[in-house]
């Protein structure tokens, strides 16, 4: 089942949620919308699903024109963040009552139903919990109980509104795994949202990032992650350190690789970005140079170490992102000098920078490359 969406607009009295919306999803795909707090993405989920409607533009399911069907003729599943379950019904009713509630012509047996409520339930792997309550369930499991219901109605389109973001990160871990598999099984058609940059990458075909009702970039995972387009995306789809003037000048000088997909080396408005991990430390200077710098903070998690580095002369410093056992062979600690050199560098132009709270950015004074 395909999906077209056809310059879809929504406005809430003066606010616009969706701007001339366009995107197109391939049968069998499994899309997630990533983006922002009121970028769009569960309006334009809503729209698909038909329980809000579009002020302009079209949504085609499969070819055929469904912007005026009713939710029912849509043939839509959709999958809340908090289930959503009847807590008075069992599980075993739970699932079924998508089933017992169709037209009476459209209507199954009660056999017929018992035989696809247990097929769902060995689906999901919960085929012991059938005389359960909600409440009886963990969160994953009530998640995943939530699922079937979604699928027992045969949706042509099944639809995901953040369905882990209420459970803890273990959890939600575990079932992001669970998710694609059951997907790579069943093969239908799925668009959901998430405000989990991991998530996305994880267990999505494609991402559409979303910003301010627009979509501003689309592409698979490895293509979103190594290929934005734009500071936003880099910015919003991982963890960034952000190099402007004099020390990018100096970072470029030094780096193993830049990445100039505009040919901007030589403008005088440019900006670097180093993810965490595409710095390299060292105890002192390496034969190409690199940037004097100080450990100003050092932090084990396991089986990766950050580091809070500064660097003489600048307000703010930058993040870098170690193995556990590279740290250890360094002989570092924190409040000890170092040597910074950068793997990898993307650069932008710095009129189109946009700014996001959890970006790291490593200002230097003014001057061009």
């Amino acid at each position: 089942m395909s999906i077209k969406i056809n310059n879809v607009t929504k406005r809430f009295k003066n606010y616009t949620a969706l701007d001339h919306v366009n995107l197109e999803v391939g049968s069998g795909e499994l899309l997630a919308l990533l983006g922002p707090s009121g970028s769009g993405k569960t309006t334009l989920l809503r729209v698909l699903a038909g329980l809000e409607s579009a002020d302009e533009g079209r949504i085609f399911l499969n070819g055929e024109d469904a912007t005026d069907d009713h939710v029912r003729e849509r043939r839509v599943g959709f999958v809340f963040q908090h289930y959503a379950l009847f807590r008075h019904m069992t599980i075993f009713d739970n699932i079924a009552f998508g089933l017992r509630v169709k037209p009476k012509k459209e209507r199954h047996s009660e056999t017929e139903i018992a035989r696809r409520v247990n097929e769902l339930l060995e689906l999901v792997q919960l085929n012991w919990v059938a005389d359960r309550y909600p409440h009886q369930l963990s969160g994953g499991q009530r998640q995943r109980i939530a699922l079937a219901r979604a699928l027992a109605v045969e949706p042509r389109v099944l639809l995901l509104d953040e369905p882990f973001g209420a459970l803890d990160a273990k959890v939600r871990q575990e079932l992001r795994g669970w998710l694609r598999r059951l997907h790579d099984e069943l093969h239908i058609t799925s668009v959901f949202v998430t405000h989990d940059q991991e998530e996305a990458l994880e267990v999505s075909d494609r991402i559409v990032i979303l910003d301010k009702g627009k979509i501003v970039q689309v592409g698979s995972p490895a293509e979103v992650y190594h290929q934005a387009i734009s500071p936003f995306v880099y910015e919003f789809i991982g963890p960034a350190n952000r190099l402007f003037g004099n020390v990018l000048v100096d970072a470029i000088k030094t780096a193993d690789h830049v990445q100039d997909i505009h040919g901007l080396v030589g403008s005088e408005n440019l900006v670097g970005y180093v993810r965490p991990y595409d710095f390299r430390i060292s105890k002192t200077p390496e034969q190409n140079g690199g940037i004097h710098a100080r450990l100003d903070q050092v932090r084990s998690l396991g089986q990766q170490v950050w580091l809070q580095i500064s660097v003489d002369g600048f307000d703010t410093g930058f993040r870098a992102q170690l193995p556990y056992r590279e740290w250890q062979a360094l002989g570092l600690s924190e409040k000890n000098d170092a040597w910074v050199n950068a793997r990898h560098i993307q650069l932008f132009a710095g009129n189109d920078l946009k700014s996001l709270d959890s970006a790291q950015a490593w200002h230097g004074p003014g001057g061009g490359i």
